[in-house]
């Protein structure tokens, strides 16, 4: 039953991590990143979909995306639709594909950048926090019914301490990580 617990706990703080890194991936740097445009969704047919769905996203170099739709008349819609996101990128097309050169960042935009890593990164904190707060009440619940021993329900604690602890820890370097790359000049 504790392992049980534990096991169910560590799952969810896995993917609170992997939900940051996911989140880390659409914060930009001044490296072009197909991931940059995983956000942004077209009208295809009716509905919104992810522009990965709809064309190739290739990087041509370090700082410019190429867009190869599948469809010719999906450029425009394309087009419209990275100028709306909030990317800060003009896509130039050529009727047959897009060029998204990445502008360099600014002093100012890498701090808002940061900022929002740092957000990111303490809500995934909050989260698995949460997390354990929710197994030690499970745990707590046990020893009332009695059924752990109040020394298993400290060991277990313990134990759900340490894993918090660790993720916790993850999540501070994939945060230095992101901050170091994104003050890369």
């Amino acid at each position: 039953m504790i392992n049980e617990i534990h096991d169910d706990a560590k799952g969810r703080m896995s993917k609170s991590v992997e939900n940051l890194e996911s989140n880390f991936a659409k914060i930009r740097t001044g490296r072009a990143h197909p991931s940059i445009l995983d956000a942004v969704m077209v009208e295809y047919y009716g509905s919104e979909v992810p522009i990965s769905q709809v064309a190739n996203i290739n990087i041509e170099d370090a700082r410019t995306l190429v867009v190869q739709p599948w469809e010719q008349p999906m450029v425009a819609p394309i087009e419209k639709a990275i100028m709306q996101s909030e990317l800060g990128v003009n896509p130039v097309s050529n009727g047959h594909m897009l060029r998204i050169p990445m502008p360099p960042l600014t002093e100012e935009r890498r701090k808002e950048f940061i900022r929002l890593a740092r957000a990111e990164a303490e809500s995934a904190r909050v989260a698995i926090r949460n997390v354990r707060r929710d197994a030690n009440s499970d745990l707590k619940d046990l020893n009332k019914d009695k059924e752990i021993t109040d020394d298993e329900l400290r060991r277990a604690e313990e134990n759900i301490q340490k894993t918090t602890d660790s993720f916790i820890a993850e999540i501070d370097k994939l945060l230095s990580e992101k901050e170091a790359s994104l003050m890369e000049i």
